[in-house]
């Protein structure tokens, strides 16, 4: 069984539709991507395996407006970011990209 999942291009506002299971564990849309991290193409039979997917505006398949018209992509990458587990414990993006302030000048 899987969903349809609608992501949003972080530079265009364009909605990309991916046919996923239903058992999501997604963090974030990025315009960058996460140090360290392996992504996937949305084609890719493993992608959930994967750190995450990278898109690709308009050249990944179809895209649309937010009212489901089509449109053109901007063509540039963005990034799914999935949730990742060490031991058990959830695993922080370092230094984290995914937006808010940082605080680690001090370092």
């Amino acid at each position: 069984m899987t969903v349809t999942v609608r992501y949003t291009c972080p530079h265009c506002n364009a909605m990309v539709s991916l046919e996923r299971p239903p058992d999501l564990a997604d963090r974030s849309v990025t315009k960058v991507r996460q140090p360290g991290w392996e992504y996937a193409s949305p084609d890719d039979p493993d992608r959930e395996s994967a750190d995450g997917i990278e898109f690709v505006c308009g050249e990944d398949g179809p895209v649309t407006d937010l009212e489901g018209e089509p449109v053109e992509g901007c063509g540039r990458p963005f990034y799914l970011n999935f949730v990742r587990y060490e031991q058990g414990v959830e695993l922080e993006p370092e230094p984290p990209t995914y937006g808010g302030p940082r605080f680690d000048f001090m370092r």
